[in-house]
């Protein structure tokens, strides 16, 4: 635009001689930027924003761009699962075990509850722990000796109702089992 109009003022003003006029005439033309028309989908330079129809003359005065900022997620502290139990093995075996779930007064004196993980055995001294585990299935229990019995022949535990369902054997009723007599670590 700016030669155009030098070329024109030269021009006009007489004092031009003709090549200043030629010279303005094959100067290459320039066009004034046609503003692109509003499209009814965003592009993928708007990024689905609105744009304003002239820039800022100030960069510094110009909005921010809206940054979708995700919160940072809160780090949750692991709990610490309590350390297992070590048990040193007295003595194992193999045998049949059954249970039962009738309350009535155990031999260690308390009342037999039949949703605590508790057995009954022949000899082993009063709250021994022995670990029971169905051969069938691999599943195990760690039960608390509170009982005398049974005295079915063959059988050398009998498990309360919860101990035995945590092995997966009230439904056949008698299981075959490997336990493991245990004292603390």
């Amino acid at each position: 635009m700016a030669v155009l109009a030098a070329g024109a003022f030269v021009l006009f003003s007489g004092d031009g001689s003709a090549d200043s006029a030629r010279a303005a005439q094959t100067s290459p033309q320039v066009n004034a930027p046609v503003a692109d028309p509003p499209r009814s989908t965003p592009t993928r330079a708007s990024r689905g924003g609105t744009r304003s129809p002239e820039p800022s003359a100030k960069p510094s005065e110009a909005p921010a761009p809206k940054e979708s900022v995700k919160p940072k997620p809160k780090v949750r502290k692991k709990a610490k699962k309590p350390a297992k139990k070590t048990y040193k093995v007295l003595k194992s075996g193999t045998c049949t075990a059954s249970y039962y779930w009738e309350g009535q007064m155990t031999a260690s004196g308390e009342h037999f509850n039949p949703n605590e993980l508790t057995a009954a055995h022949k000899t082993l001294p009063m709250g021994s722990k022995v670990r029971v585990t169905n051969t069938n299935n691999g599943r195990s229990v760690i039960v608390r000796i509170n009982d005398r019995g049974p005295y079915a022949g063959g059988r050398c535990l009998d498990l309360s109702k919860a101990a035995m369902q945590q092995v997966g054997g009230t439904g056949a009723g008698v299981i075959p089992v490997r336990y493991q007599v245990l004292a603390r670590d």
